[in-house]
């Protein structure tokens, strides 16, 4: 079993007690964090939908810091004299995968939507002085009575 997860503006492959480099985290050596999942593969089963990845967890343990490779930079210009030198080297956050867990699916932002619209009415119903003075405008401005 593996999953997709986002992490730094880019997706990983994270499999249980894989090792991945990310993007510099805060966070402590040793502390947890979790990490939304894109895709669940397990065996045959692909699970990407949005509705149903919102009950898996990716958790993960923060190793510790380390830096990518050393990136040289020269810039210089001819029959001038200019020259500089620089140098940068990133910084990354090994995070080691210690489980993938499918929980209950949370609730899909169209189902909160709809059962909000519900449970608050329509605005129309919520104050019938105004529908009343929209009818009243839409029958002045076409001239005929509704």
């Amino acid at each position: 079993m593996y999953a997709i997860v986002r992490c730094g503006g880019r997706q990983e492959k994270a499999s249980v007690d894989g090792v991945l480099t990310v993007d510099k985290l805060a966070g402590e050596v040793g502390s947890s964090l979790t990490l939304p999942a894109v895709l669940v593969v397990d065996d045959d089963n692909v699970i990407s939908d949005p509705a149903v990845l919102g009950g898996y967890q990716v958790t993960a343990e923060i190793l510790g810091p380390v830096s990518g490779p050393k990136i040289n930079i020269v810039h210089y210009k001819n029959k001038t004299g200019y020259r500089r030198r620089l140098g940068h080297r990133q910084k990354y956050t090994q995070v080691k995968i210690t489980g993938i867990t499918a929980g209950q699916a949370k609730a899909t932002r169209a189902n909160s939507a709809s059962s909000g619209k519900a449970a608050g009415g329509s605005a129309s119903s919520a104050s019938p002085e105004k529908a009343a003075a929209t009818s009243e405008k839409a029958t002045a401005s076409s001239g005929k009575k509704v």
